[in-house]
């Protein structure tokens, strides 16, 4: 099993920045991508992407929606995602959650999420 915990969530205003980070434990924790996932107002149940990182680092995804704020990065051990989010406004409040995985389009290992609350 592969363990996720986030931490950093809150309330902030527009405008704001937040980081978020993810440490990752497991005897399953093998050279895992990681990455974000958010459930939204907007987005219901539904879980959308938010960034990706590879195991090294050196490839990232953003999603269209935050590129241009956000940046994601991991420590050395490679065991803490963080998700740096700047300019934030309330479309990005919601749920924020952690994924793990052997490669950045298969992150099946989830974490148990995280606060974000942006207001205006």
């Amino acid at each position: 099993q592969v363990q996720l915990v986030e931490s950093g969530g809150g309330l902030v205003q527009t405008g704001d920045s937040l980081r978020l980070s993810c440490a990752a434990s497991g005897r399953a924790l093998g050279r895992y991508a990681m990455g974000w996932f958010r459930k939204t107002p907007e987005t219901g149940e539904e879980r959308e992407f938010v960034a990706a990182i590879s195991w090294g680092g050196r490839d990232k995804y953003l999603a269209d929606s935050v590129k241009d704020r956000f940046t994601i990065s991991r420590d050395g051990a490679k065991l803490t995602v963080y998700l740096q989010m700047n300019n934030l406004t309330p479309a990005d409040t919601g749920v924020y959650y952690c994924a793990a995985g052997p490669s950045e389009r298969h992150l099946i290992y989830r974490g148990q999420g995280t606060q974000v609350t942006v207001s205006s």
